[in-house]
């Protein structure tokens, strides 16, 4: 398991490494990530090395998710305070996040000539 995570910890490293060194707007832990698929795919041993930590970080993924929810308890006055502005905003974005795919997928089906109604 030891050699595992270092393994991941590794890729994500090196893809910090690279994100910030080459100032790319990439963050360094998706970097990191296509390093280990591309290793993957060239080393399938290293694969199959590193699956069952994989498999148990992600079986516990929600765990990481509690220092989230911490954050949201420790400025809880803050969310009651601005809670309404959070909630418009929220709705809004997401109405005009829906819009804006429909209206792209649109014009996309229409550049391309693919029609629904067809």
């Amino acid at each position: 398991m030891i050699p595992a995570l270092a393994i991941i910890l590794l890729f994500q490293l090196v893809g910090e490494i690279i994100s910030r060194g080459l100032g790319l707007t990439l963050p360094g832990p998706v970097l990191g990530m296509v390093g280990l698929l591309a290793a993957f795919l060239m080393v399938p041993a290293l694969a199959r090395m590193v699956r069952p930590t994989a498999q148990g970080l992600l079986a516990h993924l929600s765990l990481l998710f509690v220092p989230a929810g911490v954050g949201v308890v420790a400025h809880f006055g803050i969310l009651r305070a601005e809670g309404l502005g959070l909630a418009v905003a929220l709705v809004v974005s997401t109405i005009a996040a829906i819009a804006v795919g429909a209206l792209t997928f649109s014009a996309v089906a229409r550049l391309t000539g693919n029609r629904a109604d067809e």
